[in-house]
């Protein structure tokens, strides 16, 4: 039981009532046994002083008595005759000395002879008086007892002294030699005892189960304290059928008095089937027995089952308080367990539309037969309600469940407007539910439609509870509900059921209502910065998908932040890029916005794939830079990937770059399809490696198609396994249009609810006729300006564009000048007639002239103000070995301006 309290066992320090017992009476036989020990060592000690007091005077009085004793005391040399005789009377008497001695106390013999002669140690006043003296002395041979007595003559005079002693030591010899007979008959003695007391111990260890005597005492306060606390009665009965506990409860349960212990069972009063169950001693469990007016659940078990004393525990319940608790018990679990349901069923959805009707159904299921859900038409739209809209304005049925549409309920759309004057009105004015429990009774509800009421009554409605939905303290309509074909009425715990109910599900249509709020700002943001159609543009004929994440997928759902676009570009060009961010929700909205815009800015500049990168790679550090500096909490751009690719119909070269996105599919116009080794680039914000461009050129009717990750990987689906399947999807189809392809590989690849953002761009590529492009060299020498003139008036006739004539060689005139007079190398003119009319004059010059405005006395300076002013548009592009290429547009008839 030491483990029970948490103490470590000690033998020293036993906690156990049969431990403390078993060390008590060790330690009384062990103080006995060593009395008893020294009792018998002092006894000892007293009988080896005595014995050495006896022998020592009987040796010395035989010696003083001997014969010739006196005689030789009175001889001229006492020595010679004594010493001899006094020797053998010690050996043979055992003694240790015996000492003969003249009445000076001089010695005349002794054991030492070195002592003979000298003065005798001792009283002998006594003796010379006739006596004898018997002394205890530490002598030189340890502690001794001598005996003095006198020598007489023969008239009883005293001539001389005799003294005889012995050391205690070889007296108590003989006592000594029975000690170990002594101490192993105490030994034997406490070992028995020791083992009785074990064995009893040991029973008491059983009886008292290893407690202490602090703990048996606290058990049994704690034990009688629980004992008649507890509201269950307990009685004990002996084997001889007498009671011997009653605890309270057992004395108010069984109408028991105060004084009933001992006394038999069978004089206590108690029923016959009672009394016969406490005095049999069977097990029983939760036996009911009727005792007075109360049923009692009676269990039983047997006392002697583990060793104890005969008898029997019997427990008792009050049945009749108990079912009560029970009811009420199942009906709070009941009411716990539509909460919960109502939790797990309604608000499943982010839609206020769909959370109304969970509300609705969920009702009819449970305890109405019809429900209705009236909102606000504000939160319909998602705005915020206020108090004051939400009992002026109508409230739109919104959620009808029921068994019938046909009676006289008003139908889903309708708009209701709840009179003041009614139960249901006012109640929705103070917000407060309402209980009718007798619609026939016509308490003044029908006032809201009279037919209405009617046909509702006649339908077999008879009661009605109208709980208003509240949220933050705001009213977003009512939710009715209604008995028909059930007989019980609604009762105040229905009210209140259907009051946290409804309570519950109205924070489920508010959080629906400001998620469609956010829901539709954020998707209004994204459509609003994504393209809004393609642009018109001859390179492509070009289609594109964009599918937003699910709602519970990806954030706000339908607001990410993959971005696609087709640019237009000077020469006939086109640029398709394809750009992914991470993440969804405003800020990626927002961040798409932003990196679609530099795009489409730095496309103005007409820069190549890799230096286009570098410039948004550049953009994105920055921004991500500036947004941690102020602190912005979710700032920065998380991570985002893009893949940027211009195509020139003209000579078919396609060139591309990425930035950390998935590679594009090129599908030949036979209908193969593969994946460009476009070299990779880090996601966009890391900086410090370069990008790389790939250089393709693109057959007629091939198709180049872009996309982001979100079409190809998926949680059940490897990315590996995805591009393969869109590999598999774009092969073997030549004859497919851009939007067929879009199609089949969203049909394909696409899961019914998309986890993240899906942008996919196709274009099928066309190229120009070479009969609508026209190219020359120009040696650099001024008179071939005038050739280069001709020329070009000679072709715009071939293509029937006489009047564009003189301005195209008007611009023409001062583009190859300036190349001519400020380039060096080769100069060369490409005329294009595509929707507009387009001139361009390159050169292996990377200088790009700029337009200035002349002064009147000038005499230069005025050439590009007058390419400017004639040219719809015009610019500058720089070319891969250095040089640059000026290019003008020109509007053709018949062809709106790009």
């Amino acid at each position: 039981m030491a483990g029970r309290y948490g103490r470590p066992r000690s033998f020293l320090r036993m906690r156990t009532l049969a431990g403390q017992v078993f060390l008590l009476q060790v330690a009384i036989v062990v103080l006995l046994v060593a009395a008893s020990v020294a009792a018998l060592v002092l006894q000892s000690r007293s009988d080896s002083e005595r014995e050495a007091r006896d022998r020592s005077v009987a040796v010395a009085e035989a010696f003083a008595n001997a014969p010739g004793t006196e005689a030789a005391l009175q001889s001229p040399d006492p020595t010679t005759l004594l010493q001899p005789r006094a020797e053998a009377a010690r050996k043979g008497s055992g003694v240790d000395f015996i000492v003969v001695l003249n009445l000076e106390s001089i010695r005349y013999t002794h054991p030492l002879p070195d002592r003979i002669g000298k003065k005798f140690v001792g009283t002998v006043g006594p003796a010379l008086d006739g006596g004898t003296v018997t002394e205890k002395i530490d002598g030189t041979i340890g502690p001794l007892v001598q005996a003095v007595v006198p020598v007489k003559s023969a008239d009883g005079q005293v001539v001389g002294l005799v003294s005889a002693g012995i050391t205690i030591k070889n007296v108590s010899g003989v006592a000594e030699g029975q000690f170990p007979l002594l101490f192993g008959s105490a030994a034997g003695i406490l070992l028995l005892t020791m083992g009785g007391t074990a064995l009893v111990t040991r029973r008491l260890k059983r009886q008292t189960h290893g407690l202490g005597p602090t703990e048996m005492t606290r058990m049994y306060e704690h034990h009688d304290a629980v004992l008649h606390a507890v509201r269950e009665g307990v009685v004990i009965v002996s084997g001889d059928g007498r009671l011997l506990l009653a605890n309270d409860e057992a004395r108010r349960l069984l109408g028991l008095p105060q004084d009933v212990e001992g006394r038999p069972v069978g004089e206590l009063g108690l029923d016959t089937d009672t009394t016969g169950l406490l005095v049999s001693g069977r097990s029983a469990t939760d036996e009911v027995h009727s005792v007075g007016d109360r049923l009692l659940a009676v269990s039983q078990r047997a006392t002697d089952r583990h060793g104890g004393p005969p008898g029997s525990v019997t427990t008792l319940r009050d049945t009749t308080e108990l079912q009560t608790l029970m009811g009420r018990a199942a009906l709070a679990r009941g009411r716990l367990k539509l909460l919960y349901d109502a939790g797990t069923e309604i608000g499943t959805a982010l839609d206020v539309v769909r959370t109304c009707e969970e509300l609705s159904d969920f009702a009819t299921a449970r305890f109405a037969d019809y429900a209705t859900v009236d909102l606000v038409e504000g939160v319909l739209r998602g705005e915020e309600p206020t108090a004051v809209r939400a009992t002026t304005d109508g409230l739109r049925r919104t959620a009808f469940s029921g068994p019938r549409d046909d009676t006289g309920l008003y139908p889903l759309g309708s708009v209701i407007r709840f009179l003041p004057s009614t139960d249901i009105g006012a109640g929705l004015l103070r917000g407060e539910a309402v209980l009718d429990t007798d619609l026939a009774g016509r308490g003044g509800w029908q006032q809201q439609s009279p037919e209405r009421a009617e046909r509702i009554v006649g339908s077999g409605f008879h009661s009605l509870m109208a709980v208003p939905l509240r949220a933050r303290g705001v009213i977003l309509g009512a939710a009715l509900f209604w008995r028909a074909g059930t007989p019980e009425p609604f009762e105040d715990e229905d009210l209140s059921v259907a009051e946290e109910l409804v309570a519950r599900a109205a924070v489920s249509i508010d959080n629906a209502r400001r998620y469609s709020r956010e829901h539709n700002v954020a998707v209004t943001l994204q459509r609003s910065l994504l393209p809004q159609g393609l642009p018109e543009q001859s390179a492509m004929d070009a289609a594109y998908r964009y599918l937003p994440a699910q709602a519970g997928f990806g954030g706000l759902g339908g607001v990410g932040g993959d971005w696609f676009d087709i640019i237009p570009l000077p020469g006939a060009r086109v640029a398709l890029v394809v750009g992914d961010v991470v993440g969804h929700g405003l800020h990626a909205a927002a961040t798409m916005g932003r990196l679609r815009t530099a795009v489409h800015n730095f496309s103005t500049l007409d820069l190549p794939p890799d230096e286009l990168l570098w410039h948004l790679d550049e953009l994105v550090a920055r921004i991500d830079q500036d947004e941690s500096t102020e602190g912005w909490e979710g700032g920065g751009v998380t991570g985002a990937t893009c893949l940027y690719a211009i195509y020139d119909p003209a000579s078919g070269r396609c060139t591309m770059a990425r930035a950390g996105h998935l590679q594009p599919v090129i599908v030949s116009p036979d209908g193969d399809a593969a994946f460009a080794d476009v070299p990779g680039g880090p996601p966009l914000g890391l900086g410090g490696m370069p990008f790389e461009t790939l250089v393709v050129e693109l057959p007629q009717e091939s198709r180049l198609v872009l996309y982001t990750d979100g079409l190809v990987e998926d949680r059940y689906r490897d990315i590996d396994v995805g591009l393969e399947l869109l590999r598999e999807t774009l092969a073997g189809h030549p004859d497919r249009t851009p939007e067929e392809t879009c199609e089949a590989v969203l049909h394909r690849l696409v899961p019914a609810r998309a986890r993240d953002d899906i942008a996919l761009l196709v274009g099928r590529t066309r190229r120009l006729a070479p009969e609508n492009v026209a190219e020359w060299d120009v040696p650099p020498d001024p008179s071939a300006v005038s050739r280069i003139r001709s020329e070009v008036s000679r072709k715009l006739n071939e293509w029937t564009l006489v009047e564009e004539a003189f301005t195209t060689e008007l611009i023409l005139s001062e583009l190859v000048t300036n190349s001519i007079r400020y380039a060096n190398g080769p100069i060369r003119v490409r005329l294009i007639r595509d929707r507009t009319l387009i001139c361009e004059v390159s050169d292996s010059s990377s200088t790009s002239p700029h337009l200035r405005q002349a002064a009147g006395m000038d005499e230069g300076g005025r050439g590009l103000f007058l390419v400017a002013q004639m040219a719809e548009r015009w610019g500058t592009r720089y070319t891969d070995d250095g040089g640059k290429v000026i290019w003008t547009e020109q509007p053709l008839p018949g062809h709106d301006v790009l």
